[in-house]
């Protein structure tokens, strides 16, 4: 294969990691460059492979743990998407019950449950206590946090 695969490969790699951003992808696109430097020396196809494998698996194996650390240390807990959504308050659209319903949680419509066996009318102001799958569990909004409640809230809940 020729080096100029290699290095398309490796800069293919290296986009899908801008997208990732899990070391998973450049450890691949490191592993495509050793690659091409086989096949500049002139090694066959299947060395070049070869070369390839033992490069992905070194790589993936000790540099992305370390680089993951690394990361972890450096960047700070942002919670985005429904991580983010535990611990506000969403306002009840349609009838609240254990079984269904629908809430506005931060400027959308989302179908919800109540976490207990109370149900919440059009206009009820609530809490959410988590997420499942593409529902949020709701409960009244003025009474404290259950010990399942957001860790990331501690323990505060709006009284609106």
């Amino acid at each position: 294969m020729s080096v100029f695969w290699w290095i398309a490969i490796a800069i293919g790699l290296g986009v899908i990691e801008v997208l990732s951003a899990d070391l998973i992808f450049l450890m691949l696109a490191f592993a495509a460059l050793v690659a091409a430097g086989g096949s500049a020396f002139g090694l066959s196809f299947t060395m070049q492979m070869v070369v390839f494998t033992i490069a992905a698996l070194v790589l993936l194996l000790t540099v992305r743990p370390w680089g993951k650390r690394i990361l972890t240390r450096h960047t700070p807990n942002i919670q985005t998407n429904a991580q983010a959504l535990p611990g506000r308050t969403a306002l009840v659209t349609e009838l609240v019950t254990p079984s269904g319903g629908r809430v506005r949680l931060d400027g959308e419509v989302w179908s919800a449950r109540s976490a207990t066996s109370e149900n919440f009318a059009a206009g009820t102001r609530v809490f959410v206590e988590a997420i499942d799958g593409a529902t949020a569990v709701v409960t009244r909004a003025d009474i404290p946090p259950s010990p399942q409640g957001d860790p990331h809230s501690g323990g505060l809940r709006p009284t609106t």
